[in-house]
């Protein structure tokens, strides 16, 4: 499945929030997708006071590369 978005357009915390939450529609059990849903909240709450860009652009791309991470090994599972 392709991703959501193209990732490269993602540049605000609230951008990769929304995209994050996206994501979690595509893992398979409402358990999951809840369980997903709430560590992004609770990310999104802890790096609320970040201010530095560049930090920020790490923890968006590292973010990105988790959630690609995970539902590839989800897909793969799947098969």
């Amino acid at each position: 499945m392709p991703p959501l978005v193209a990732v490269e357009l993602i540049q605000t915390p609230v951008q990769l929030y929304r995209y994050l939450l996206r994501c979690c529609r595509q893992l398979p059990t409402t358990a999951m997708q809840q369980h997903y849903r709430h560590a992004i909240k609770q990310g999104y709450k802890s790096h609320s006071d970040e201010d530095d860009p560049e930090r920020i652009q790490m923890i968006i791309q590292r973010a990105i590369a988790d959630a690609a991470w995970i539902l590839d090994k989800v897909r793969m599972k799947a098969f």
